[in-house]
């Protein structure tokens, strides 16, 4: 194999943007010959396939219809009015028959001759909606039985000149598996049993199939079991090469030097000699190229092309750096001639998973080239019921609102889908870290080798796929699949109850899948990016989901025992990579779905919107109010005062986690997002409107924090700096009462040390009091350089329905522009809510959720399409003072 390179020196500067589109952009002689792609995704129609069970209750939709590729059938027969929103009220129930039938697609299309000449052509599928058969002409192509893997057909020997037919024959994933599982001796444990009847309690067919768990229903979202070709379909016509895959891989990247590779997938129709053709931009808009003679055997070639990239521009989380990237272009030739292009956008980052014995166990902590970096985020679950919903926009949206509340790392659940490369490419240029689980979201899978092969080409085609983003920082086997086995009743069911060798094969299926199959795919594939079995796990080193070793799920509040927030502070996990409170969305939001009848905690059509518990969980979120906050005055109130709660005790968690660093390296709540309107544990709802918590992640996930905690009638102050230098502040404590007069104050120096949290004081209640009453007194922590605020955090001295808090006298002033809005208040203010209402539920404020001092006022900006006569006359502002029936 030959090479030669050649660089942009500083001279030709000038003529970067100009190289740039030569090198990456026009396509080069004889690009004719490069494979071609004919898109397929129009002219599609519908209908129930002939026979199925519900033609005579539906016979509307047993006639051919418009389809919509890439979509579902749900969203056809929405588009088509056979069906009514299952967001609105209670209509959910009304669209489960969809999900239990057999469907058919079809699609006529033309070939040109140009196509039919070529020696290859080939029918791709990006993804079916999953057991589905294919057909061309009337030939069957293949069945397809995996949601998330590409299906790929040689049809040149089916194709014609003229029109040409393409059927798909979708069948019902419950209704195809569930008379083999009736016949078995026992069910796998799953998760979530139907509340529609469909499925008998304890026999799922999720288990069996690969396939988004999160649509046969979960604890936050509804119940929808999509079927369709929900990705493109396409034809790709190629002669005697095609570039399979192009990938930069980094076998190790320093300041100094990144040793990297170019691999190319190549499949060749006859032995020969190629010249590859590597050009790369740096972030700076310098530009290097490479060229290498390769040796290509008939069938497929693997090549790994090296390369150096001196002094390389990293990617860095946000925060530490730019999330600089490198795009590389390869051109492969053959007799003069390029046969085949690829284009990769990537980052040069190295990453590792550290795993040390210390004086707390087994640490469990992300490094970005060299540097700890403390976990800041949430998990994140799919947008919407239908992925073919969730444009670009939306995913844009949602991770700059993660980036904008200080987050640098989101965990992608395992219950969902592979998302779209545009979710990575958007997170690659925030700079936010993704934790990707493969799609297992908590229920026991097969031990059958057949299973376990057909998993193994998904994970290696979605490594393939995604492996080339810097954003991705690991690979997790799965959500919960390990402790649910150990911990949550099911595997001590089947322990009991079957042959001790049924019960090992289980064990072993889990183990060989999880331990194995997934980890050689990261290792095979992706070997720069660490793999974990499961979340939690402790990498088989002991159980799961302990606190000395591995990522822990902590659900004792809320879930489990219920026990409240304070508790959050009783343990310290190595890394929380799970924890939650539930609220109900914005008012706005509720009315969205929501006829005013339903707006009642006690409504039948509400509790169709919470998924906690059969619907209890609105009675439990009811009771985390009143304990913390007191009796709502309203059913507004009630919303609010669910944010409240929900904001205050998660911020409690995440600053006792950081606070514990380096004990504790990560804090990821659940949940970032929300799949449709409903009350859930998100921070942002349906349609990407901020609650109180995400308000509050903007103030306990920021760089700098004075963490100030009261337990036990002492406060114990932190001050955690993700900074990488060390810098002196200056540390402020002030007592007040809540009509403003000053109790105590006291100023020291104190040194920020450099990715760390610098314990500054621990404080009795009877040092800060002073002999105030803690019903009407509030201790203020601030950290300062040199007189400007860097952090404040407030501390109070009793639960929140028992102070003694005053009528702030709040007055809230949109300007004259409407851009800005000025809250002030004469008393103090705790939690203030600056609203628009009906006006523009859309619209983004600077800051929100936050307390006043007496006397104090601010300043916000305003985010909104609105008119400002109309902002003005909606404007309200509320506090913690009258949401509840009785005020102290």
């Amino acid at each position: 194999m030959k090479k030669r390179w050649t660089r942009c020196m500083p001279a030709c500067r000038s003529l970067l943007p100009v190289l740039a589109i030569l090198a990456l952009a026009l396509p080069l002689p004889g690009m004719a010959s490069t494979l071609a792609t004919q898109s397929l995704d129009g002219g599609w129609q519908f209908r129930l396939l002939p026979g199925d069970k519900h033609v005579a209750d539906h016979p509307a939709a047993a006639q051919w219809l418009p389809a919509t590729v890439p979509g579902t059938v749900q969203t056809d027969l929405l588009a088509a009015k056979l069906v009514p929103d299952p967001y609105w009220r209670d209509n959910e129930a009304k669209i489960q028959w969809v999900g239990l039938s057999d469907w058919q697609y079809r699609s006529t299309f033309t070939v040109d001759a140009a196509t039919l000449a070529r020696k290859h052509v080939e029918l791709v599928f990006d993804g079916l909606d999953t057991f589905a058969d294919v057909s061309l002409n009337g030939h069957k192509l293949l069945a397809a039985d995996n949601m998330f893997r590409r299906w790929r057909v040689p049809v040149k020997a089916w194709l014609h000149a003229g029109t040409n037919t393409l059927e798909v024959t979708l069948h019902s994933p419950i209704a195809r598996l569930q008379p083999w599982l009736l016949k078995q001796p026992y069910a796998l444990p799953g998760e979530f049993d139907s509340a529609f009847g469909d499925e008998p309690e304890g026999k799922q067919t999720a288990n069996y199939v690969r396939k988004a768990a999160w649509q046969y229903g979960w604890d936050w979202g509804p119940r929808i079991v999509t079927e369709g070709i929900w990705k493109d379909v396409k034809l790709e016509s190629w002669d005697a090469l095609r570039l399979a895959g192009f990938h930069i891989a980094q076998p190790k990247v320093t300041a100094d030097v990144a040793e990297l590779q170019a691999q190319l997938d190549i499949h060749a129709d006859a032995a020969g000699q190629a010249k590859a053709t590597l050009r790369w931009r740096a972030p700076d808009g310098s530009t290097q190229s490479q060229d290498s003679d390769i040796a290509l055997r008939a069938g497929d070639n693997h090549i790994a092309l090296p390369l150096q990239i001196a002094h390389p521009q990293r990617w860095w989380p946000v925060g530490y750096g730019a999330p600089n990237l490198y795009d590389f272009h390869v051109d492969v030739a053959m007799d003069g001639q390029v046969v085949a292009s690829a284009d990769r956008s990537t980052g040069l980052r190295s990453i590792e998973l550290r795993r040390q014995k210390d004086q707390w166990g087994k640490s469990f902590a992300f490094v970005v080239n060299g540097v700890p970096i403390f976990a800041k985020g949430a998990d994140v679950i799919p947008q919407d019921m239908f992925p073919n919903r969730v444009t670009p926009a939306r995913i844009d949206a949602m991770l700059q609102s993660a980036r904008d509340a200080n987050m640098n790392m989101l965990r992608l659940w395992g219950g969902g889908y592979y998302f779209d490369d545009a979710f990575y490419a958007e997170a690659d240029r925030l700079g936010l870290m993704v934790w990707q689980d493969f799609m297992f979201g908590g229920a026991i899978p097969p031990y059958d080798k057949a299973f376990r092969d057909n998993t193994r080409i998904e994970a290696i085609e979605q490594v393939d796929r995604l492996r080339d983003h810097p954003s991705i920082v690991l690979w997790a086997g799965n959500n919960e699949v390990e402790t649910a086995w150990e911990t949550w009743g099911g595997g001590a069911h089947l322990e009991a109850t079957l042959p001790k060798a049924e019960v090992q094969r289980i064990v072993q299926g889990m183990r060989e899948l999880f331990d194995h199959v997934l980890r050689d795919v990261v290792a095979t594939q992706s070997p720069e990016v660490p793999y974990w079995p499961s979340t939690p796990s402790s990498d088989y080193d002991e159980q799961a989901n302990v606190l000395d070793n591995g990522d822990y799920h902590y659900w004792n509040v809320w879930s489990g025992k219920a026990l409240p927030p304070t508790a959050y502070l009783d343990v310290t996990p190595r890394f929380q990579s799970e924890y939650g409170l539930q609220s109900f969305p914005a008012m706005a939001t509720l009315r969205s779905v929501l006829e005013p009848g339903d707006l009642d905690i006690d409504s039948p059509v509400l509790r169709a919107h919470q998924k906690f518990d059969k619907g209890k969980g609105n009675q439990r979120l009811l009771m985390y109010v009143e304990r913390g906050y007191g009796k709502p005055k309203d059913f507004a109130s009630l919303v609010y005062l669910s944010q409240v709660m929900q904001a205050e005790g998660i911020q409690l968690a995440a600053e006792h986690l950081r606070a514990s660093r380096p004990q504790s390296m990560g804090s990821l709540y659940w949940q970032l997002n929300d799949v449709w309107p409903g009350a859930t544990w998100a921070s942002i709802d349906y349609y990407g409107r901020w609650k109180a918590l995400q308000y509050h992640a903007k103030r306990f996930y920021a760089p700098l924090r004075v963490v100030a905690i009261r337990k036990n009638g002492k406060t114990q102050v932190s001050l955690v700096s993700d900074r990488t230098e060390a810098f002196d502040a200056e540390l402020r404590v002030r007592v007040l009462d809540m009509d403003g007069k000053s109790l105590w104050e006291h100023t020291q120096p104190a040194h920020v040390a450099a990715l760390a949290s610098t314990p500054a004081g621990d404080y009795a209640d009877a040092q800060l009091l002073h002999g105030g009453d803690p019903r009407h007194t509030v201790a203020v922590f601030e950290l300062l350089d040199h007189g400007k605020l860097l952090s404040r955090h407030l501390v109070w001295f009793d639960d929140a329905k028992n102070l003694a808090l005053p009528d702030p006298g709040l007055k809230a002033t949109l300007s004259a522009d409407g851009h800005s809005v000025t809250v002030s208040a004469q008393h103090l203010a705790r939690e203030v809510w600056v609203d628009f209402g009906e006006a523009d539920p859309d619209a983004r404020l600077s800051d929100n959720a936050f307390d006043l001092l007496p006397g104090e006022s601010v300043t916000l900006q305003v985010d909104s399409m609105a008119d400002a006569a109309v902002l003005r006359r909606a404007l309200t502002v509320r506090s913690l003072y009258g949401a509840t029936v009785t005020t102290p």
